[in-house]
């Protein structure tokens, strides 16, 4: 199994590493979300976190009930600018990014009308912006940066999907091939975010030094911004961000 390693997976994982009626189901690795679709892609793993975009490139199928997402800002995905957002000819996009790489492009696309050429780039903010005219981070790098402080355009993308569409943004399940995903690994997977999602404090006291973040910005992360526990709208999101990344990728299988 292969979890994200960004600090918005941890009480998603919190039960799977903690509790001592779940810690030993998984056998459980982290990388960044693109390794993690990577693996499912090889067979290196039979379950991942997986960007929801990977979930209609994959032909994947998803455990119901829980996963990362928000509704309004997230204020772990910024679209930081030197140009209006209108005039975007080139982005650097995190090399470990693919569902927010796609929001973002729906979002210019629907929003200002544009389609900038993407360059793939390890989160380092001036450097991305030493090669394009605007910069996409996501997890732990976000988190690094204060938009309200930053002398540049900036979008926070759940935000902007919120606004876009009224409804909440996912942004990765856990998924597999149709053949893993069988009780009662979900059941366990949904225990384990409750059981995390009910030590929040026990998290922020671990991650936040851990991280190097502050406690008070970890705390409201988990609580304010990240949605962890699905609902019906939830659902209806998924399908309404694959039929969109669909009318911009040809290749992509919306019928998940």
């Amino acid at each position: 199994m292969c979890a994200v390693s960004y600090l918005n997976t941890v009480p998603l994982v919190w039960g799977l590493q903690r509790d001592p009626a779940l810690r030993d189901v998984f056998d459980l690795r982290f990388a960044v979300p693109s390794a993690c679709a990577d693996q499912l892609a090889s067979g290196e793993a039979d379950i991942g976190i997986v960007p929801v975009i990977e979930m209609g490139r994959q032909r994947l199928d998803y455990f119901r009930g829980c996963g990362i997402a928000s509704h309004g800002p997230v204020r772990s995905i910024l679209l930081i600018s030197k140009v209006p957002f209108s005039q975007l000819r080139t982005l650097a996009t995190d090399s470990g990014s693919r569902t927010s790489v796609m929001l973002a492009r729906i979002i210019l696309t629907e929003k200002f009308g544009c389609d900038p050429k993407l360059i793939s780039h390890t989160p380092d903010l001036p450097a991305m912006l030493g090669l394009a005219d605007a910069a996409l981070l996501i997890g732990d790098a976000a988190l690094r940066v204060d938009p309200a402080t930053l002398p540049l355009e900036t979008l926070d993308l759940g935000e902007e999907w919120t606004n876009l569409t009224g409804l909440p943004m996912v942004f990765a399940v856990w998924a597999g091939h149709q053949k893993h995903i069988r009780e009662p690994y979900g059941q366990t997977l949904n225990e384990s975010c409750r059981y995390g999602l009910s030590r929040i404090e026990e998290i922020v006291a671990q991650e936040a030094p851990a991280r190097g973040f502050p406690a008070p910005l970890v705390r409201e992360y988990l609580t304010r911004y990240i949605r962890f526990e699905f609902s019906k709208p939830h659902y209806t999101a998924i399908d309404t961000y694959l039929k969109r990344a669909a009318a911009l990728e040809s290749t992509l299988v919306v019928s998940v």
